[in-house]
């Protein structure tokens, strides 16, 4: 049977409906609260297949509301990284590497809910490491990492894993917060000076000094103290 153009466009409409009302319910309810007939009855609809014959599965459909977002932001990191490598200061790679989300989340507007449906993603292990891999895998934040790392390389491989966990949560975190207080009319702070904040921390996060491992302390009275 011949598909279409009007066929095609219909089942685009429908896709590009179903994403967005996924993206909200899970922001607002979690990936595991919403099912997906409700997501088909929040854009009427009366198919409760609906996001099964679109995207497959739960697992693809969140994977293609954040390859949307995620393609976007990319092409903000290109831009920064357009003028040329930051070189060896640690800052310049933080601010491509944190500035372009949350440059991103202003340009949606308000309400939005990108960065909540990100934070509830990431609660969700297997999706979370699903995501995190093919964002990773995309050209400039690639390169952006690999920059950064050359520059944390001092530290111990533990270390920057962990302060790297640490960064993603809190990029992602600072999003989520100020996105959520926008929808509820909260504190008028700006996008730019929660970029400056975000990026001040990640800068303290990421060149940190390492502390020795805690020692034994010996007391003779009370046996031993670990600090």
């Amino acid at each position: 049977m011949t598909v279409t153009r009007a066929h095609r466009d219909r089942a685009g409409r429908t896709r590009e409906a179903l994403m967005v009302a996924a993206e909200r319910l899970y922001a607002e309810h979690g990936l595991l609260a919403v099912s997906n007939r409700r997501i088909g009855e929040a854009v009427g609809q009366r198919n409760v297949t609906a996001v099964g014959y679109h995207f497959g599965s739960r697992t693809e459909l969140v994977r293609a509301i954040m390859a949307r977002h995620g393609e976007q932001v990319d092409g903000l990191r290109g831009r920064c990284l357009a003028g040329g490598p930051p070189g060896d200061d640690v800052r310049g790679w933080v601010e491509c590497l944190a500035r372009p989300p949350l440059r991103y989340l202003a340009s949606l507007g308000v309400p939005s809910w990108s960065a909540r449906f990100s934070a509830q993603v990431m609660t969700e292990p297997a999706l979370g490491k699903l995501v995190g891999e093919e964002a990773c895998a995309r050209p400039h934040l690639r390169r952006i990492l690999d920059g950064l790392g050359r520059r944390l390389d001092h530290l111990p491989p533990p270390v920057r894993e962990s302060r790297g966990t640490m960064a993603r949560q809190l990029v992602t975190a600072v999003g989520a917060e100020r996105e959520r207080a926008l929808a509820e009319g909260g504190p008028r702070e700006s996008w730019e000076e929660a970029s400056q904040g975000l990026v001040d921390a990640l800068v303290g996060l990421l060149t940190a000094e390492v502390t020795e491992p805690a020692r034994t302390i010996r007391n003779p009275r009370q046996g031993d103290i670990r600090p």
